[in-house]
């Protein structure tokens, strides 16, 4: 079996880890430190808070705000769950969009009819690691007609002094947008680092800070750490050090730290990501761009446009005029043929709980229509040409 999408480890992660292991400290230290400055100085902003999710990520942004009953949160419909549970466990009211047919990501003329005076943060979804389109939604917040809508309800709200947008990064570390990497194009971006991206520290996640004065980001950085530690003034490395074993706890706030053994992952990683990582995933997307493009019955995805490029995440690719049905029996006859393919996403209103409060997928026709013609096919560095092209038979052939 051909795996969808293993980690990519090598000696000198190994090696790392090792360190980790032998060096008699394995929660969060210095090594988590080291990740947080490594991803700062690689996408361009002051400071980066390493968890243990990019889910902590986005409801630590959303806490900090104060988003609560009554905010409303404005989320696209096609995304994974994380990005909508964190909104129903703030006790605010999710508000999904549809996408766009041509890259999967939100769409800025639905979030125009969906802000009220209650739109407390959009969260931007970048969907298989492609940016959306970031001066057009921060242009929308900013604008004066959008801003004379917008009611804060506390002091944090009442200094931003109109929507935040919160991007949901995690699957596009790496990726550009008009020539810069995300991770500083709006208020707060999150990434993820689970097992499946194409960083990994395992689990984890990476809050990258970038509000505009009067904040300031490494004081909002030392607030969200005490927060991701039940909000502990000193975490355990700091109550080492001689004499400095008392601390106090300044609000209820949460368990979400990164540990030491993970940023290790992530720290090997890092090393070879430019040269190595994103290159090889770049290899894998030409091969089927150059086996799928000219096929009628196909849809490529975009991952270079308009000064925007992909971190190359995902490769959605799509199937022209087929049913749902049919495209869970071609799935079905890529796995017969030892290539293991998936799906992104079943999107929010298709989930249980969703639907249960009421939302309803054929309100969405575009997020419905791309469900139900999509398939991700494996990309990652290890695959060999060989087994790319064996993807592509067992593609071609089910359907």
């Amino acid at each position: 079996m051909i795996p969808f999408s293993p980690p990519y480890i090598d000696e000198r992660i190994i090696k790392e880890v090792t360190e980790a292991l032998t060096s008699g400290w394995i929660t969060t230290g210095p090594k988590t430190k080291a990740l947080e400055k490594k991803i700062s100085d690689y996408v361009g902003v002051q400071d980066v808070l390493c968890l243990n999710s990019a889910t902590a990520g986005l409801e630590l942004m959303l806490r900090w705000l104060g988003v609560g009953p009554e905010d409303e949160v404005i989320v696209p419909c096609y995304t994974y769950s994380a990005t909508a549970n964190v909104v129903m466990h703030c006790n605010a009211k999710l508000v999904l969009v549809d996408v766009n047919e041509s890259d999967f990501n939100i769409s800025l003329e639905k979030i125009k009819d969906a802000i009220t005076s209650r739109t407390k943060v959009i969260m931007p979804v970048d969907f298989a690691g492609f940016p959306c389109d970031y001066d057009a939604i921060n242009g929308l917040v900013n604008s004066a007609t959008i801003k004379s809508l917008y009611t804060p309800s506390n002091e944090q709200q009442q200094l931003l002094g109109r929507i935040m947008v919160l991007s949901d990064a995690a699957h596009s570390l790496g990726a550009k947008y008009k020539g810069k990497r995300t991770g500083g194009l709006c208020d707060a971006t999150v990434f993820s680092f689970h097992a499946v991206k194409n960083l990994t520290t395992a689990e984890g996640g990476g809050l990258c800070l970038n509000l505009p004065a009067p904040f300031e980001n490494t004081q909002i950085y030392r607030q969200l750490y005490i927060k991701s530690l039940h909000g502990q003034t000193k975490d355990a490395l700091a109550k080492t050090q001689k004499g400095a074993w008392e601390y106090d706890i300044v609000e209820p706030g949460y368990k979400c730290n990164m540990p030491d053994i993970a940023a290790a992952i992530g720290l090997a990683q890092f090393e070879i990501y430019e040269s190595i990582m994103l290159p090889e995933r770049r290899r894998v997307f030409d091969a089927y761009q150059a086996a799928f493009e000219k096929d009628e019955r196909l849809i490529c995805p975009t991952f270079i446009a308009n000064d925007t490029i992909s971190s190359l995440h995902l490769y959605p690719l799509r199937i022209k005029n087929v049913s749902l049905e049919q495209r869970n029996a071609i799935i079905q006859r890529i796995f017969d043929k030892d290539v293991a393919v998936n799906v992104h996403f079943k999107p929010i209103p298709l989930l249980s709980y969703y639907a249960g409060l009421g939302f309803d997928l054929n309100q969405y026709p575009v997020s419905k229509k791309l469900w139900e013609s999509e398939i991700s096919l494996p990309v990652y560095a290890q695959l060999t040409e060989s087994q790319v092209n064996e993807v592509i038979n067992a593609v071609l052939s089910a359907i």
